[in-house]
């Protein structure tokens, strides 16, 4: 199974017909009182992990829903004979091979009350896949440019992004973070009065508190392993390590790699003054580019990796191999300005090959002229982690930056302070490296990326004219493949379960008999219906689209179920229900349109590759006012065309939303 960007719909929750989402990026408006002056982020009146005891667990579907919900997403995608062969394996599955494994499952999660039935299946799914992670799996999400644009000097912002960084670590770490709650009545609930009653009730209780005034505590499970930490490649499955011990951060520039510590003995922050000066430092070294880099492995595919890295240790690179992996996070250095946002995503997304260790949990990116962007490694997490990270790192370097314009290094001794990391090779490993680095290219050079923004209107318009903007932006690219294949397809949309105890993500599955209907009134028959009736279909797609989505946030949505129940079967050696078997069960999980969304103050736009090599990666966010598409694809598929008819069906959508008729 492939990544995908699972970032981004932090929490879908629907109370009271309000449809919520991306519960992770209201941060910015927070009040937080300040602890020790550059320390802390904030000093949080709840303790960051006190609502996790009391989360609730993620309900394991019953097996007719997760049927019925599976046929309901299959019938667009299939002729009348297909459908009617799916529908019986469907139904023997129900009453047969599959209430074992329901049954079985369900038994398994009563057992294991401190996770959820998705948690060990998804992990064993990320780390046992031997693709490379680069493009595959590690997703990009790229910072706006700090609004004071002195400061998105390439060595000011990096130095204020290392101590923001560290900032985060150690409030996280203290547990004074701001627990992460998806308030939907925030005058009840993000107060001063009701934080200070809530901390003194018991952490097995506090959940239900916070229910009781309509807001819903996220599982903060996964923040741990944002810092010190590595995706390890290993034969057959690779490990997630984390060692806390760490004090240095990792620099990369140019493919040469530099450590140096950035919290002291006593754990606290290295002045910044301090670390402007070991960063200019490396920004000046003049030592070339190594002709053997060895972030380049990082690259390749996990096994060959996994034999290289043995091969290292064995030459005498253990230590240096251990200090990469426990530092605290990576930081990338490029020398080029970025064009345009083409550049930005390419760049963000793969780069050169040379100066990235894909393999941390996740690495900031600056480029020379000041674009930074963070890359981050998907088995550890879904990115809500990352995607609060983001936020809280943008709003403290650019409302309190620690280091300025004009700020003076520190006299210190970067030169001692600094070491850059000199690997033993020998042939075998340059070979390895240069290998990696062809395949590399290779890769990265059937990918193509391009952006679209529709002016025209966005959020506020759709929801004067009660439709979803989630909802319309995903008929868009259903109505744009028609336009363009001919055809509907697999299509795929993230949404976070982070609601849950120990949640990852279930599927929204944006393409439905009313998205079929209503694309092809548009696309093929437009002048067959009124404006009234392709006004109602609107209505109808949008109604069905908040259905799913809220069904997938709370957990009910079939894809997790039905992966939980093969991976069971998997697991026990027994032969495959037929169910799974099914070329029709291969087609929908073959996900052509593969999206995610996010807006957010602090990131300017986010991206992923295809994940099925005739797919498109779509990234998109619906603004207030207009809406923008980040796309990706290999040569199977025409990424700019496909833009084009995106752009021609939201034009459509909105003239009819206007009243008036299609031409």
């Amino acid at each position: 199974m492939a990544s995908l960007l699972s970032v981004q719909c932090v929490a879908s929750l629907r109370k009271s017909g309000v449809h919520l989402r991306a519960a992770a990026l209201g941060i910015d408006k927070r009040n937080y009182s300040s602890k020790s002056g550059s320390e802390y982020l904030h000093q949080s009146v709840v303790p960051s992990m006190h609502y996790q005891k009391s989360l609730p667990r993620l309900p394991v579907p019953k097996l007719e829903d997760t049927i019925r919900r599976y046929l309901a997403a299959q019938k667009p995608l299939l002729n009348d004979d297909q459908f009617r062969t799916t529908e019986k394996l469907a139904q023997e599955f129900q009453s047969g091979a599959g209430k074992q494994l329901h049954e079985e499952l369900v038994a398994q999660d009563k057992n294991n009350k401190h996770t959820s039935y998705i948690s060990a299946p998804w992990f064993d799914m990320y780390l046992s896949a031997r693709d490379p992670v680069v493009l595959n799996f590690n997703p990009f999400m790229s910072f706006n440019p700090d609004p004071k644009t002195e400061y998105n000097d390439q060595l000011v912002r990096a130095t204020n992004m290392v101590c923001s960084a560290v900032r985060f670590m150690k409030t996280l770490r203290a547990g004074i973070l701001e627990p992460e709650v998806f308030h939907l009545n925030p005058a009840k609930s993000d107060t001063d009065g009701f934080k200070k009653f809530i901390r003194w009730v018991p952490s097995s209780l506090s959940w239900y508190g916070a229910y009781m005034v309509n807001a819903y505590p996220l599982d903060m499970s996964q923040y741990f392993r944002l810092f010190n930490s590595s995706r390890i490649p290993k034969k057959g499955k690779d490990e997630l390590v984390t060692d806390e011990k760490g004090r240095h951060l990792l620099v990369m520039r140019k493919g040469n790699m530099y450590v140096f510590d950035i919290v002291d003995r006593d754990g606290n922050l290295v002045t910044p003054a301090e670390i402007q000066s070991h960063l200019k430092y490396i920004l000046s070294d003049p030592t070339p580019a190594p002709a053997f880099p060895l972030g380049v492995l990082t690259s390749e595919n996990r096994d060959v990796w996994a034999g290289l890295r043995d091969k290292l240790v064995a030459a005498g690179n253990a230590e240096d191999l251990r200090i990469v992996d426990s530092a605290i996070f990576c930081l990338s250095l490029d020398d080029e300005s970025m064009r345009d946002h083409i550049h930005i995503s390419h760049n963000m997304l793969h780069g050169d090959g040379c100066n990235r260790w894909y393999d941390k949990s996740f690495s900031i990116i600056l480029a020379k002229d000041g674009q930074a962007a963070i890359n981050f490694e998907h088995a550890w997490g879904d990115g809500v982690a990352v995607l609060r990270f983001q936020n809280e790192v943008f709003k403290d370097t650019t409302q309190q930056p620690l280091v300025h314009p004009g700020s003076a290094p520190a006299a210190v001794d970067s030169a001692s302070a600094v070491r850059r990391l000199q690997f033993k090779l020998d042939s075998e490993l340059e070979n390895g490296i240069k290998k990696a680095k062809e395949n590399f290219d290779s890769a990265v050079s059937k990918l193509t990326i391009d952006a679209m923004e529709f002016k025209r209107g966005g959020k506020e318009q759709l929801k004067k004219s009660k439709l979803s903007p989630d909802a319309i932006a995903q008929l868009s690219f259903q109505m744009g493949f028609l336009r363009q294949y001919g055809q509907t397809v697999a299509s795929y949309e993230s949404c976070s379960t982070a609601a849950f105890k120990h949640g990852r993500t279930e599927t929204i599955r944006p393409a439905t008999v009313h998205t079929e209907r209503c694309s092809r009134a548009f696309v093929c028959q437009p002048g067959k219906h009124s404006v009234q009736e392709l006004q109602a279909m609107l209505g109808e797609c949008s109604k069905y689209h908040g259905q799913l989505t809220k069904e997938a946030a709370m957990g009910q949505g079939f894809d997790r179920h039905l992966f939980a129940m093969r991976y069971l079967a998997n697991s026990k050696g027994q032969t495959l229900p037929s169910l799974y078997t099914d070329p029709a069960y291969a087609a929908i999980n073959h996900n052509i349109l593969s999206t995610s969304t996010l807006t957010s103050p602090a990131v300017n736009l986010g991206g992923f590759a295809p994940v099925v090599p005739d797919g498109f990666g779509v990234g998109y966010g619906v603004h207030d006012d207009w809406i923008g598409c980040n796309v990706s694809s290999y040569p199977a598929r025409d990424v700019h065309e496909f833009l084009q008819c995106v752009h021609k069906s939201l034009d459509d959508i909105f003239t009819v939303l206007e009243g008036k008729a299609l031409s």
